[in-house]
């Protein structure tokens, strides 16, 4: 029997996870098969409880439905618990089991395939939504300095920067109070590249040496990196690595092998360009 995985969201016919999945099991040896689902926005539970009746194993969760997963499982990792968002989930013997695999993908990108340490830089990371929520505790369990989160909505920043408080140095600010500061890693988790726009950064956050870093995968330069280029960041990167490395491991997760995404990053990128 072929084990039966896929991403479910929408829209999710983008979505280049079969792909990624594919090309682990392959390198892997792993017999299974990897599709995407569409579930209507008010749809998720019984889109991903037919998958589970059908014999699916497990189910990545990509935009809008990682607060859906969060609630559906009923037994959760601690960086699913503290997130409150899920995007892996594994059906084993009944049991629902939900994890968060973003911010090890995004931690894992910039320290490991950058080349660029966390602990000890000003972190800033832009927007408030589900997808910084998945990223900022292993953000801070690698030790930076401080970590700064900016949103529009300053109570959101905020009411974040309350949430992730026990785990690090985190603060919620506002674009305008941004004025003045320097940041030596500048993640954009707004989905302002998807629109071709920018997140209202003040001119001079990008300290010497700063790696830009925009969590939307795109062929070109998105708005954000090439505001990060006009200031002089030494590094920019979008969020394929990220996307290959949380895909790494969910991969984990369910087959308990851990595939090497260095070459998988390469076909991908050949894919988007």
């Amino acid at each position: 029997m072929t084990d039966q995985y896929a991403v479910i969201g929408n829209p999710i016919s983008h979505s280049q996870s079969p792909l990624i999945h594919s090309e682990f099991a392959k390198q892997t040896g792993q017999n299974l098969a990897y599709d995407r689902l569409y579930a209507p926005l008010d749809g998720f539970d019984r889109v991903a409880n037919d998958f589970v009746g059908q014999g699916g194993k497990g189910l990545n969760i990509t935009l809008p439905f990682k607060g859906d997963a969060f609630r559906l499982a009923n037994q959760l990792t601690f960086r699913a618990s503290v997130s409150e968002a899920v995007n892996t989930l594994t059906f084993k013997d009944g049991v629902v089991y939900g994890d968060n695999t973003d911010g090890v993908g995004l931690v894992r990108d910039i320290v490991e395939n950058l080349d660029m340490p966390i602990a000890g830089k000003r972190v800033l990371v832009l927007g408030a939504g589900g997808a910084v929520r998945g990223v900022l505790l292993p953000l801070l369990e690698e030790k930076p300095l401080r970590l700064t989160v900016a949103n529009r909505t300053v109570e959101k920043a905020q009411a974040l920067a309350a949430q992730f408080a026990p785990y690090g140095t985190v603060d919620g600010v506002g674009y305008p109070e941004l004025a003045g500061e320097q940041f030596d890693i500048i993640i954009n988790g707004t989905s302002t590249s998807l629109h071709d726009e920018l997140p209202p950064i003040p001119h001079g956050v990008f300290a010497p040496d700063a790696l830009a870093y925009d969590m939307v995968y795109s062929a070109g330069l998105t708005p954000f990196l090439k505001r990060g280029q006009q200031e002089k960041a030494a590094v920019l990167a979008d969020g394929l690595g990220m996307l290959v490395e949380q895909a790494a491991e969910s991969f984990f997760i369910w087959r308990g092998v851990k595939p090497e995404t260095r070459r998988v990053m390469g076909i991908l990128r050949e894919v988007l360009s």
